[in-house]
């Protein structure tokens, strides 16, 4: 059982910029964030593999999100700057997802079996 614990979710207003932590009892092959809306899927926007440290977004994170780990730390980073206000939602960590068969993270929520308890991030005009 992994455990993860998110923080650094807040208010900000449109451009500005937030940092997301979170500690993971362990690293796994495939960690990421996601993101969710009420009455929406979860949906993926930043994945990394950490035996290579390859890294995927959501076409929408391009450019403006950065995921990235401390290993002697245990700590999973989301970097997020330009935000917009479609960025709003809760963000999740997530641990234990599998990689493919050709070595990649895949990006499916439903391959994730570990998550934290979610941060809120608000972004006004």
């Amino acid at each position: 059982q992994v455990q993860l614990v998110e923080s650094g979710g807040g208010s900000v207003e449109v451009g500005g910029s937030l940092r997301l932590s979170c500690v993971a009892s362990e690293i796994t092959d495939c960690m990421g964030w996601f993101r969710q809306v009420p009455g929406k899927e979860r949906q993926w926007v930043a994945i990394i593999n950490q035996h290579n440290g390859g890294t995927g977004y959501q076409e929408d994170a391009k450019g403006r999100f950065t995921i990235s780990k401390d290993s002697a730390k245990n700590t999973l980073y989301l970097q997020m700057s330009q935000l917009k206000s479609e960025d709003s939602a809760i963000y999740y960590c997530a641990a234990g997802g599998e990689l493919s068969r050709w070595g990649y993270c895949y990006i499916g929520f439903e391959n994730y079996p570990y998550w934290g308890q979610g941060t809120q991030v608000s972004v006004s005009s």
